[in-house]
C-alpha cells in the first residue's frame, strides 16, 4: 500500500493542488473586485444603489456558502442557467467573498480622515482622483491584513467545491482513500499540501504588510536624519 510520500508527490495530488490554487486565486480576485465595487457604492452619494447593495451583502453573508454553491450548481439549471462544476464554484465563492470584502474595504475607506478629501477638493481633484490617489493608498494599510486572512480562508473554503464534484485536492484525496482504504496517509498528504499553500499565502501577506507599513519606511529615514544632525 502506498505511503504518505507516494501520495504527496503523486501527479494526481499535484493536479488537485493546482486546481485548488486556481479556484482560490480566481475566486479571490473576483471577490476583491466585486467587494471594491460594492464598497465604493456604499461610500458614495448614490442613494438609489444603497438598498440593493445592502440587500446583496445581507443575503450572501447571512446564508451558508455551501447552500449558495449547491444552489448555483443544481438550482440555476432549472432556470436555464447551466455552468460547469468549476465555474459554479468560482461564481459561488466570488459572490460570497464580495460581500465580505465590501465590508472590509468600506471600513478601510471610512478610516481615512475626511479632512483629507476636503483638502484634495480644494486642490481641484475630482472625486475619482481623490479616491484613487488619496483615499485608497492610505486605506490599503488597513485593508491588506484582513484581506490576507480572507485569502487563507478562501483556500480552505474552496474544499467545499468537492461537494459538486470539482476535481480539487480534497476530492482527489477522498477518491484515492476510498479506493485504497488508506485514509490516514491520503488525508495527511492532502493536509500537507493545504499547509504548504497557506504558509506561502501567510508569508506573502506579511511581505505586503511590511511594504505598506509607512512607519517602518520612515524609521531608517528618521535615524539617518538624526545621525546627520549629530
Amino acid at each position: 500500500m502506498p505511503g504518505f510520500l507516494d501520495y504527496f508527490f503523486s501527479v494526481n495530488f499535484a493536479i488537485g493542488a493546482g486546481i485548488t490554487l486556481a479556484l482560490t486565486l480566481l475566486s479571490m480576485f473576483l471577490g476583491i473586485v466585486g467587494g471594491l465595487a460594492l464598497a465604493l457604492i456604499k461610500t458614495s452619494r448614490i442613494r438609489a444603489l444603497q438598498a440593493p447593495t445592502d440587500l446583496y451583502i445581507w443575503l450572501f453573508r447571512g446564508t451558508p456558502i455551501l447552500l449558495q454553491l449547491i444552489f448555483i450548481f443544481n438550482a440555476l439549471p432549472q432556470m436555464g442557467l447551466r455552468f460547469s462544476a468549476f465555474t459554479s464554484a468560482v461564481i459561488a465563492l466570488s459572490l460570497n467573498e464580495s460581500a465580505y470584502m465590501a465590508e472590509i474595504i468600506r471600513a478601510g475607506i471610512e478610516s481615512v480622515d475626511k479632512g483629507q478629501r476636503s483638502a484634495a477638493r480644494v486642490l481641484g481633484l475630482r472625486d475619482g482622483q481623490i479616491m484613487r490617489h488619496v483615499v485608497l493608498p492610505q486605506a490599503m494599510r488597513l485593508i491588506i491584513p484582513p484581506t490576507g486572512n480572507q485569502f487563507i480562508g478562501m483556500l480552505k473554503m474552496s474544499a467545499l467545491a468537492s461537494v459538486i464534484a470539482v476535481q480539487d485536492l480534497l476530492l482527489r484525496a477522498q477518491r484515492i482513500a476510498s479506493a485504497n482504504f488508506d485514509y490516514i496517509d491520503t488525508l495527511i498528504a492532502a493536509a500537507a499540501w493545504y499547509l504548504i499553500l497557506t504558509t506561502i499565502f501567510t508569508y506573502g501577506q506579511r511581505v505586503l504588510e511590511r511594504r505598506m507599513d509607512v512607519t517602518r519606511r520612515k524609521r531608517p529615514e528618521m535615524s539617518a536624519a538624526v545621525g546627520e544632525a549629530r
